[in-house]
């Protein structure tokens, strides 16, 4: 029975893991098992879409937003070679075990997993249809301490074709759930997408 506590705080990053996107047929979206992505150091995706106001008697009379998924920064100590290849279209040359770019290779959909930890239980969320921007080459060298130099990433979380955008765990999930959840991608049945 799982600990129905609610958290009153948020703080960490753990537990990322990446599952791609095998196939959108019919508008159902299914995914690959997750892999852990080891090493996060921060995640930053604020919201993204419009607020529109519709002004009558002299004040907003009407107000709507839209959801466009949300778009920012993913750091973490390395972007896993397995990642690259499948997220960002990076192709190995296996005879020399090198990774090559292409300008004309195109990345691939994803879900992104991971956790924040809570001050009663971990607060597990997945972003359903991410794509991510090409990593920043950077480095520095090493002085009097070995302070290791992180890679960063662009990430947009995108709807899906049936409107999901993410998910998480409260305090009333089941233990079912959260104890899977990284081992498939978790998604809400059918009827109760939209």
């Amino acid at each position: 029975m799982p600990d129905n506590a609610a958290n009153k705080v948020k703080f960490g990053l753990s537990n990322v893991h990446y599952a791609m996107i095998q196939s959108t047929e019919g508008g159902v979206v299914t995914y690959a098992t997750p892999k852990p992505w080891p090493g996060a150091v921060n995640l930053s995706l604020p919201p993204q879409g419009e607020t529109t106001k519709f002004y009558a008697d002299d004040i907003a009379y009407y107000v709507s937003s839209t959801n466009d998924g949300y778009q920012g920064d993913y750091e973490s100590a390395l972007v896993p070679d397995d990642f690259a290849q499948s997220a960002l279209g990076e192709q190995l040359v296996a005879e020399a075990g090198v990774l090559v770019e292409n300008a004309s290779v195109e990345g691939k959909a994803f879900a992104l997993l991971f956790e924040f930890k809570g001050d009663k239980k971990a607060i597990r969320h997945v972003l359903y249809n991410c794509t991510a921007a090409r990593a920043n080459v950077a480095g520095a060298t090493i002085t009097n301490s070995k302070t290791p130099t992180t890679s960063s990433l662009t990430l947009t979380a995108a709807p899906l074709p049936n409107g999901n955008v993410k998910a998480k765990t409260t305090a009333s999930t089941t233990e079912e759930v959260y104890n899977g959840w990284y081992q498939t991608v978790w998604q809400p049945p059918a009827e109760e997408s939209t």
